[in-house]
């Protein structure tokens, strides 16, 4: 369907266009592919792989802008939360593509409500997120791990779970937002990887969403500083909603 349809692939790359803005700018923009890619007849399985890949150049991009800023947490270095973020993004992958698609199916409504609960708490709470501290290092070692295995089975909402550890075991928020870029594309470089080689990536929706999302990636840049990031989180919240309730009753 997509190779006889020019119109449907415009469509995607301008989704990808859309997420790789909505990336830089708040997060989230896998809310924005994800559910283009079941409009378009994928299976979830096959549009969460596919999603995942084409989002992955933008996700190198916003990691590279911004690596002079991440850093570790005491004893605990930035190596050490990459090589975690690495090996849980394989457990994840591996549980991903080990899972039947009728199951992943009957999952997709109830990852996509986590997500979204998720990602509008860190966007709107009024109490800053490092207001706390207490997160141990071994914990947070552990703690990352998990997202790490949650991103690479599906990643809906990780940013905000990975600010959330990070600065409660004492990072700055905008040094934390810098590391969970890093953290995020390193997690998802893994399931990447795998996913390449896995038989569910749709190769021209992948390479629509991947040049859009770099197309956004720049035009995101281009908007910081004259567009209100809490417009494009209401904007998500609302799709992570709507997506939810669509998926239950379907």
């Amino acid at each position: 369907m997509l190779h006889s349809d020019p119109t449907l692939i415009f469509l995607i790359g301008l989704a990808g266009f859309y997420a790789g803005t909505q990336n830089t700018l708040a997060g989230g923009g896998s809310f924005i592919t994800f559910p283009v890619l079941l409009l378009a007849g994928l299976n979830p399985l096959a549009a969460n792989i596919t999603s995942t890949i084409a989002l992955f150049p933008n996700q190198i991009t916003t990691s590279l802008a911004g690596r002079k800023l991440a850093g570790g947490i005491g004893e605990v270095g930035l190596s050490k939360l990459f090589g975690v973020s690495l090996a849980g993004g394989i457990v994840g992958a591996l549980l991903l593509l080990n899972t039947p698609v009728t199951f992943f199916a009957k999952l997709v409504p109830w990852l996509v409500l986590f997500a979204t609960i998720i990602f509008a708490w860190g966007s709107f709470r009024k109490v800053p997120i490092h207001a706390v501290q207490g997160l141990s290092k071994p914990l947070l070692m552990t703690v990352q791990f998990l997202i790490a295995v949650y991103g690479g089975y599906f990643g809906g909402g990780i940013g905000f779970l990975m600010l959330a550890a990070l600065t409660v075991a004492g990072q700055e928020v905008r040094m934390a937002t810098a590391t969970k870029n890093v953290l995020a594309m390193a997690m998802n470089a893994s399931a990447v990887v795998l996913f390449v080689f896995s038989g569910q990536v749709v190769w021209l929706a992948a390479i629509a969403l991947a040049v859009g999302g770099v197309a956004g990636a720049f035009a995101g840049n281009w908007l910081l500083n004259r567009l209100s990031a809490k417009i494009l989180r209401k904007f998500v919240v609302f799709v992570g909603i709507a997506l939810t309730i669509w998926l239950f009753v379907r």
